[in-house]
């Protein structure tokens, strides 16, 4: 039974599912949109929705709180300088995923995970 357990496991152990989602939280902040396959993507999305939301207010506080999610400070500037201020007025959904057909190699479903509204 699957009580009270969040996300998706990736087939991967704890430390490198975080490593894993923190690599592309960092780019997909960097870059504005990245190619992924879905289940990824979906995992991905649900951390950077909150960690917009954490930034939106720009505050020391916000920032600290940012850089527990992922620990880099120039990507974090980046997300309160360039990301937050142009979702002010949004209450949520700051990122989309399009589904982009399948992988050559092995089939899985590929998704294309951006920001809504900036330029990608």
């Amino acid at each position: 039974m699957k009580h009270q357990k969040k996300g998706r496991g990736l087939s991967l152990p704890a430390d490198r599912r975080l490593a894993l989602i923190r690599n592309m939280m960092r780019s997909l902040v960097i870059h504005q949109a990245i190619t992924t396959t879905e289940a990824k993507a979906k995992e991905v999305q649900r951390h950077v929705e909150s960690l917009v939301t954490v930034a939106k207010p720009g505050t020391v506080h916000a920032r600290r709180v940012a850089l527990a999610a992922l620990p880099d400070a120039s990507v974090i500037n980046i997300l309160v300088h360039d990301v937050a201020p142009k979702f002010a007025d949004r209450a949520g959904g700051y990122t989309r995923i399009t589904r982009v057909g399948h992988r050559r190699g092995d089939g899985a479903q590929m998704a294309r995970l951006e920001f809504v509204g900036l330029d990608a």
